[in-house]
């Protein structure tokens, strides 16, 4: 797919520039998080996702109208599609996007560039599901040295993932026979590029990694292996600070719709596979083959459990895999009492914030 982002529905807004600094930790001053006295539901909530398996909740969640239901007939849902975190954080930083489910390092990264003020993790989403997959002579670290291994964009989740584990493994980044060069390429395009023999794999998330195992590859590394209980968060969803602010109600009604999108992906994988898929096939004009699809969602789970306490390593990952200068502090990242209410209705226990919901 290309960078540019394809609009699904109605046109956004205009671009609305914001002004933020972009500096990489928050500042000692941040607004105050409480909501103002009088909110009202919004005329429109535009929302962003990527057509991939790792965003399925999404997806399910605008087929199945989960999200337009919840949002009732006074709130307009407009939705956008994207490639990669990083230019869906541009969006929302730019203030022509309300909420996105984006991986975890563009969303510490947006917390970062706006100096802690602009954005919030309000829920999970998808748990697990990306892989370094390369060609099937490649059995060991090592055997990466002078190859060219891809991500979906510079400073996305798969790409600060990559960069740690080869830190981890003592090979360096770069051109030449002794480095793994690393190359930020569309899903797409890594497809295409592997089948023709110029690159020799990439860390992708789900359906990438499983359509490369489908043309070839092999598995070099689960990230669920580097993760205590294999547990790791590959999607949230943040939403604009001062859009949770004006309107709770409408971000409350996102999240029912969401929670809802998951049971039904949960309780249903057979009828989650289809409407993933064809939702897809929509969007990018390619649906995934039966053994793609049904290698894909063995890869995940969905869970509203954003893991909190996985963020401080995260901020961590970044500055190790060299996406950040210095680590964020996390603290205030997440805004989880709409999401608990939410839970809690439904019968599901209360998910940690792991004390990153206040102001440090």
């Amino acid at each position: 797919m290309p960078a540019a982002r394809r609009l699904l529905t109605t046109g956004l807004a205009a671009l609305a520039a914001i002004g933020l600094a972009a500096g990489c930790s928050r500042a000692a001053e941040t607004p105050s998080t409480a909501a103002p006295a009088a909110t009202t539901p919004a005329a429109e909530l535009r929302l962003g996702y990527f057509p991939n398996i790792t965003h399925a909740p999404a997806l399910i969640g605008v087929a199945q109208n989960s999200f337009a239901t919840e949002l009732g007939s006074g709130t307009k849902l407009t939705t956008q599609t994207f490639n990669a975190g990083p230019d869906e954080v541009n969006a929302l930083l730019g203030g022509s996007l309300d909420a996105g489910f984006i991986g975890t390092s563009p969303a510490i990264n947006a917390f970062a560039k706006s100096n802690g003020e602009a954005i919030r993790v309000i829920s999970g989403s998808t748990q697990a599901g990306a892989q370094l997959v390369t060609s099937p002579d490649i059995t060991t670290p090592d055997q990466l040295k002078g190859k060219v291994i891809a991500t979906p964009q510079a400073g996305n989740t798969q790409d600060v993932a990559l960069k740690k584990w080869l830190g981890t493994q003592g090979l360096e980044i770069g051109e030449g026979p002794d480095k793994v060069t690393v190359q930020n390429i569309d899903n797409p395009r890594t497809l295409d590029l592997f089948k023709q023999g110029q690159v020799a794999g990439g860390w992708l998330p789900e359906p990438w990694s499983s359509r490369l195992v489908d043309a070839g590859a092999t598995v070099l590394v689960d990230e669920k292996t580097l993760w205590p209980e294999g547990k790791f968060p590959t999607t949230v969803l943040i939403v604009r600070t001062q859009f949770l602010q004006e309107h709770p109600q409408t971000v409350e009604a996102l999240l029912r719709g969401l929670q809802k999108s998951v049971d039904f992906a949960t309780a249903n994988p057979d009828q989650a596979k289809t409407i993933t898929n064809d939702s897809i096939k929509a969007i990018t004009n390619s649906a995934l083959a039966p053994a793609v699809l049904d290698r894909a969602f063995t890869e995940l789970s969905f869970d509203t459990d954003p893991l909190a306490a996985t963020f401080p390593q995260l901020a961590k990952d970044s500055v190790t895999a060299g996406a950040t200068p210095t680590e964020t502090d996390v603290k205030g990242l997440f805004d989880l009492g709409a999401l608990n209410t939410v839970r809690q209705a439904d019968g599901k226990p209360a998910v940690d914030s792991a004390g990153l919901d206040q102001q440090g």
